[in-house]
C-alpha cells in the first residue's frame, strides 16, 4: 500500500500567494505571506511585501523593521536596500535614505527608479552637485531602457518628479557648463560666443535643433550658424600642401609599419567579428577588417608610433589638429582590408573636419559623404563633414590605407575654437563624474 507523500507547506503557500497575487487578492497575499513567514522567517518576498502593505498604512516603523530583518538576511539584496533607502526617505531620513540607496545602486546601477529617489535625498541634504549627478544619471538610464522619453513612457505618478529631475538636471548642466565659458566671454566678449552659446543651448534640449540638412545628424555638438557642406574645397585648408608634400615620406613610413612587426588594432576597438557587423560588412570571400596605426586617440599621443614614424608625426605636429584633453585629436593610418565596406554612419560634432591624405589606394575604392562619391587619389588630401551620413568602400582585392586627421571647422573663429574645446572638456568631465561612457569628441 503507497502512502501519498506530505504536501509541502512552504510550497503550497507559495502557489496559494501566486495565485493571489495574480488575482488582485491583496489582503489573502498578505495573510499567506504572513503564514509563509511562520515557516520561512527571511523569505524575501513576503518580507519586502508586507513592509509594502505596512508603508501604505502610514506605518513606516514596521516597514523598516521588516526591511531591515529582510536585509540582515540577505545583506547583498538591492531590492530590499532601495525599499528601505524608499522608507527611509518617505519618513524624511534623508542620510539613512540616501546610505541604503547608495547600497541598492552599488549592487544594481540601472535601478533607475532608485537613482532618482537617491537624487531627492541628496537634494535634501544640501548636496546640490551630488544631486545633479543622481537625477542626470537617473534619466539618462530609465532613457536608455526605453522610460521616460515621454508621458507615455512615463508611470503617471512619476511624472512630475521625472520632468522636475531633468529641469534639475538641464539647469545644473547649464550653470556648470556657463561656468567653463565665463573667462572666455570675459576675454573675447559675449558676442563672439554666441554661437557657442546656442550650441550649449541646443545641446541640452533648451533650444530645439533648427532645420539642417536631413543627411546630416551630429550624434553629440551641432554648432549653429555655419555653413554646412559634405565635401570642403582645399582653398580652405593651406596646410594640405604640408600634408602632400610629405606624402612620400609618409608613406614609406607606412611600409615599413605594414611590412614589420607593428601590430594594427581594430578602429573600432572589438575583436569578436559579429560586434562589428553594425558598422562593417565584407564581401567577395573577405572577412569584414577596418585597422588602424594610431598617432593620437582620443587626445592620447603614442609615442611608440610616433617614434617609428618620425616624419609622420613630425607632419601631423605641423597642421592645426583639434586638440581637446581626453577627446582629440584622432590621427592613425586608417587600413581597410580587401572587400571590407564601412557601413553609413555619422560623426558626433561639425566643430571639426575630417582629412584624408590617401597614401595606397587600388581600384575600386571610395568614400561616400551625403551622397556624394569622392574617389581618392593617392597624395591628394580630401576634407569633409562627417556628421553628415557617410561610408567608404574597398571593393578591390588590395588593402587600402588613408592617413585620417581632424582639424577645426574653418568657419569657427579662434575664440569658438577656445569655447569648444573649453566646453567639450567640461562636459567630457561631467559625464566622466557620471560614469557615462560615451566619448562626445
Amino acid at each position: 500500500m503507497s502512502v501519498s507523500p506530505t504536501p509541502d507547506p512552504v510550497s503550497s503557500l507559495r502557489e496559494t500567494v501566486r495565485a493571489q497575487l495574480q488575482g488582485g487578492q491583496m489582503a489573502a497575499a498578505e495573510s499567506s505571506y504572513r503564514q509563509l513567514l511562520e515557516h520561512e522567517p527571511d523569505d524575501v518576498d513576503a518580507l519586502v511585501f508586507l513592509a509594502d502593505r505596512e508603508l501604505a498604512r502610514r506605518n513606516a516603523p514596521q516597514a523598516i523593521l521588516l526591511l531591515s530583518r529582510a536585509e540582515r538576511a540577505h545583506p547583498d539584496h538591492p531590492g530590499v536596500a532601495h525599499q528601505l533607502g524608499s522608507v527611509h526617505l518617505a519618513s524624511g531620513d534623508f542620510e539613512a535614505a540616501a546610505s541604503h540607496l547608495q547600497r541598492a545602486l552599488a549592487a544594481a546601477p540601472s535601478m533607475f527608479l532608485a537613482r532618482l529617489r537617491l537624487g531627492i535625498a541628496l537634494e535634501q541634504l544640501g548636496r546640490a552637485e551630488q544631486a545633479l549627478t543622481a537625477y542626470f544619471m537617473a534619466v539618462r538610464s530609465a532613457q536608455e531602457q526605453g522610460r521616460w522619453l515621454s508621458d507615455a513612457t512615463t508611470a503617471p505618478g512619476l511624472r512630475e518628479l521625472v520632468k522636475y529631475a531633468m529641469n534639475y538636471a538641464n539647469a545644473g548642466r547649464q550653470r556648470l557648463f556657463d561656468a567653463a565659458l565665463e573667462p572666455l566671454r570675459e576675454r573675447y566678449g559675449r558676442s563672439e560666443l554666441r554661437r557657442v552659446d546656442r550650441a550649449l543651448a541646443i545641446h541640452l534640449g533648451l533650444e530645439p535643433m533648427p532645420s539642417i540638412d536631413p543627411r546630416q545628424r551630429p550624434l553629440f555638438l551641432y554648432f549653429p550658424d555655419i555653413p554646412s557642406q559634405p565635401f570642403y574645397p582645399r582653398e580652405r585648408f593651406p596646410w594640405h600642401e604640408t600634408l602632400e608634400a610629405a606624402a612620400a615620406a609618409v608613406r614609406e613610413e607606412l611600409l615599413a609599419v605594414l611590412a614589420g612587426e607593428q601590430v594594427l588594432e581594430s578602429f573600432l576597438g572589438v575583436d569578436d567579428p559579429t560586434q562589428a557587423q553594425s558598422m562593417l560588412r565584407g564581401s567577395d570571400g573577405h572577412a569584414a577588417a577596418w585597422d588602424a596605426y594610431f598617432f593620437h586617440r582620443h587626445g592620447d599621443r603614442y609615442e611608440d608610433h610616433c617614434a617609428a614614424c618620425p616624419r609622420t608625426s613630425a607632419v601631423l605636429d605641423a597642421v592645426p589638429l583639434v586638440r581637446i584633453r581626453d577627446h582629440a585629436p584622432e590621427a592613425l593610418f586608417s587600413v581597410l582590408r580587401p572587400g571590407t565596406h564601412i557601413l553609413p554612419h555619422r560623426g558626433v560634432t561639425n566643430t571639426r573636419l575630417v582629412t584624408h591624405l590617401p597614401l595606397i589606394v587600388p581600384s575600386d575604392c571610395a568614400l561616400r559623404v551625403g551622397g556624394q562619391i569622392h574617389s581618392w587619389r593617392e597624395g591628394s588630401c580630401v576634407t569633409f563633414d562627417d556628421t553628415f551620413e557617410h561610408e567608404a568602400w574597398n571593393r578591390s582585392q588590395f588593402t587600402r590605407v588613408v592617413l585620417i586627421l581632424d582639424s577645426w571647422n574653418p568657419d569657427l573663429s579662434e575664440a569658438e575654437q577656445a569655447a569648444v574645446t573649453d566646453l567639450v572638456e567640461a562636459i567630457g568631465d561631467f559625464n566622466a563624474s557620471c560614469a557615462v561612457t560615451a566619448d562626445p569628441a
